[in-house]
């Protein structure tokens, strides 16, 4: 009995082993096995290249469209030399006479970018590229040089309008349709870097609504990686289409040229101040005479704020029309005309938008009271940088 046992048992270990071979070795000989759930995925129902159903392969229509109307300026002032180190010396006013006041005149020179905007030949560009000039020549597309006249310019928000008298017919822009743009859409900017001739260069919008960068009063930047240099602010920011997004009109570097990362005002922006320099000369903002400060968490609670919406008063210009309204130091400004006011930069878009003369609702809390005054809205004093 033992011996029938001891064959059974080493004829089943035999066959284990041999079943885990082939199941190993020729898992196929084992029959069909059970298949794992299909993974799901989400594909695509149209390429990223658009409606057509084919990729774009080049932006030189749009390049064609837009380029005839982007231009060169030149521009240059009359500087004073420096006074010789000596003029003040008596001996060497003995020996020299006037001779050392009498300096020979020099003139700096600059470069930049504009957009002609309409066929009467009005030009939009950068105010940093025109401001302190004396002598303005616009270069177009087809080789002609023209002296240009400045219109208007505003410093609060980078822009100035030229104008320039042609025989010709001038090729105007074509402003993009009032649909926003969208991060990573397709921009192409076009201008004259460092001198060296019209150039195009491509990018997507990398985002929008940048503010509270210090580079002008009035901010709200499209940011984009296509390559802007020196020579490329007041130059167009184009769509795919070949239609006028935005004006280039900064850089951040650290060496000079680009680094990827430009700003452009946006087309909705440079129209309406634009629009009102062509027919004021001039733009008109709204004005209280506050001065703001943000809240901040440790500033609300050690003033007992019951919350950090809105912005501080902390300062209000006498005889202004807030002081004649009522506004005092320490109110905490929430809305202007129902738009509310989370900072500052908010609060004076919000008062800019205002037109002069007109009484606007301001929501106030004083103290933990709200209030809501009536301000006459003043006429926001003129900036003038570099004169």
């Amino acid at each position: 009995m033992h011996r029938l046992w001891m064959i059974f048992a080493q004829a089943v270990t035999i066959s284990v082993a041999i079943l885990f071979v082939i199941s190993t070795l020729k898992p196929e000989w084992m029959g069909e096995r059970q298949m794992l759930p299909a993974v799901t995925i989400q594909e695509a129902t149209q390429p990223a290249s658009g409606q057509s159903g084919r990729p774009v392969s080049s932006y030189s229509e749009a390049a064609r469209q837009a380029l005839p109307s982007v231009v060169h300026i030149f521009t240059s002032k009359e500087v004073k030399a420096q006074r010789h180190p000596f003029s003040d010396d008596p001996l060497f006013r003995h020996f020299f006479g006037d001779r050392l006041e009498n300096r020979p005149q020099q003139r700096a020179s600059g470069l930049g970018s504009g957009v002609i905007v309409s066929p009467e030949g009005y030009v939009l560009t950068n105010n940093h590229v025109i401001e302190a000039a004396d002598e303005i020549e616009v270069a177009l597309n087809d080789g002609r040089k023209l002296p240009a006249r400045i219109v208007g310019r505003d410093p609060e928000s980078d822009l100035a309008v030229l104008q320039i008298k042609a025989d010709g017919k001038l090729h105007a822009i074509t402003f993009a349709a009032p649909e926003p743009l969208q991060v990573g859409d397709v921009v192409l900017a076009i201008g004259n870097p460092f001198g060296v001739g019209q150039t195009v260069t491509m990018g997507i919008v990398s985002a929008l609504g940048r503010t509270h960068l210090g580079i002008n009063t009035f901010e709200d930047f499209i940011q984009t990686d296509a390559a802007i240099n020196p020579g490329n602010s007041g130059g167009a920011l184009i769509d795919a289409a070949g239609h006028l997004v935005g004006i280039n009109a900064a850089i951040y570097s650290r060496s000079g040229g680009s680094l990827g990362i430009g700003f452009a005002i946006p087309v909705s922006l440079a129209r309406s101040v634009m629009e009102q320099i062509i027919q004021n000369g001039s733009v008109t903002r709204g004005w209280i005479g506050v001065e703001v400060q943000a809240i901040t968490p440790d500033l609300a609670e050690s003033f007992s704020m019951p919350s950090a919406d809105g912005t501080l008063i902390s300062g209000v210009m006498r005889g202004s029309p807030a002081d004649r309204a009522g506004v005092r130091p320490g109110d905490v400004l929430i809305a202007v005309e129902g738009r509310k006011v989370n900072d500052p930069q908010a609060m004076l878009e919000a008062i800019a938008a205002q037109p002069p003369g007109r009484l606007a609702g301001f929501e106030l809390r004083r103290g933990k009271e709200k209030l809501e005054l009536k301000v006459e809205i003043g006429r926001r004093p003129a900036l003038s940088r570099g004169d």
